[in-house]
């Protein structure tokens, strides 16, 4: 047994050693959009491709690092940009769409202290799935670390994770990727692959789960025909469940997400095969599929989203924000009444791929970008 002072020798030094370079302070340019003029804050930089965040009580984010193999879970200061490295996180599985994912806090952190995290496990015959965890923090170092979801089958491939969650009433929702390859396994109740995941938050199998008592399907699967969702967020208003999800070359697609549905992949599609050439019949609509609310072609390839509530934007209250990887821009959708009623396309000329999206706690927007950075959109005045 490593005596407490070493652990705490250990804590220190990963504070003292795993910060990162203090950002330049940003230059002040304002930026135009139809609604607000804004400055972008160059918050953290010298990162890998940060692909989840969430927020502490106390202020302080929770990121993860698609990228790295180890420590790749850490804390953010938003107020200096400091980067702190956790220990005890567990091992990785990165290449491809593959590593540590998305990350939650609970809505009730403060009672139960749970942190979520998505990420990839490889296994020595290189198939590899996602899984789910949750863990407490205890300085800058994961503790009771508990396995709650394991995605069937393992399948050797490194593409197409998916992976959004959101915590809500109890129950936790994971989206997941059809692995790219299986992709008619987006069509079949018996893997996981390419659905929506419902789950209570302490990793059981809620009763009320749509196949529950359907012959050979999974139980945790609560809507299934999906491509691979990488954004997930609920309506502050409705309450609706809201997903983006990468079509293939084209067809991107926002749908609302309703138990037992399915969303159509890889039957209907706005996409085609990469190069060119039909998927499948062609065809866009089918009796008993659902339609997207909006899909956009040529593809935007969607990132991470929110539906922003906060205070800073009033006028972009309940607007879907998403990334755009392939257009590099950041993605505005204006709803109402479950329909979009506008697009708009903030920051094109500086050809970011956006990767995450956070709303702050000081109703700010957050979000990463490939190159490596944390940036913050907040009013110019």
């Amino acid at each position: 047994m490593r005596s407490l002072n070493y652990w705490l020798s250990l804590q220190l030094l990963i504070v003292l050693s795993c910060c990162t370079a203090r950002p330049e302070k940003p230059s002040g340019q304002i930026f135009h959009s139809d609604e607000y003029d804004f400055v972008v804050d160059t918050i953290a930089i010298n990162l890998k491709t940060v692909f989840g965040m969430d927020w502490l009580p106390d202020g302080r984010a929770v990121l993860t690092e698609r990228g790295r193999n180890d420590s790749s879970i850490s804390l953010m200061d938003p107020e200096t940009g400091n980067i702190t490295r956790l220990c005890n996180v567990p091992p990785v599985y990165s290449g491809g769409d593959a590593g540590m994912l998305d990350i939650r806090v609970h809505p009730n952190y403060s009672d139960n202290a749970w942190i979520y995290f998505a990420y990839c496990n490889l296994k020595q015959d290189s198939t590899s799935t996602l899984v789910v965890d949750r863990a407490k923090l205890a300085g800058v170092c994961l503790i009771e670390v508990q396995r709650l979801f394991e995605v069937k089958p393992y399948f050797k491939s490194s593409a197409h994770f998916g992976c959004r969650m959101q915590l809500k009433d109890g129950y936790l929702f994971l989206s997941m990727g059809e692995r790219f390859v299986a992709r008619d396994s987006a069509q079949k109740l018996s893997n996981h692959f390419g659905k929506i995941i419902r789950l209570y938050d302490d990793g059981r199998v809620p009763p009320d789960n749509p196949f529950v008592n359907t012959k050979n399907a999974l139980p945790e699967i609560w809507s299934y025909g999906h491509r691979n969702p990488q954004g997930m967020g609920f309506h502050p208003v409705t309450g609706d469940l809201w997903i983006s999800e990468h079509g293939p070359q084209g067809g991107d697609e926002i749908n609302i997400v309703k138990p037992g549905h399915n969303y159509g992949w890889p039957i209907i599609t706005y996409g085609e095969e990469y190069g060119g050439g039909k998927i499948g019949a062609g065809i866009t609509h089918k009796d008993g599929l659902d339609q997207p609310v909006y899909f956009y072609v040529p593809s935007i390839a969607p990132g991470g989203m929110i539906i922003y509530n906060g205070n800073a934007f009033p006028k972009w209250k309940n607007n879907i924000f998403s990334g755009a990887l392939a257009l590099r821009h950041l993605n505005r959708l204006v709803i109402e009444n479950n329909k979009v009623l506008k697009e708009e396309r903030i920051l094109e000329q500086q050809k970011w791929r956006v990767r995450m999206i956070s709303q702050g706690p000081d109703g700010f927007i957050y979000f990463s970008v490939d190159k490596g950075m944390i940036l913050r959109l907040r009013p110019s005045r």
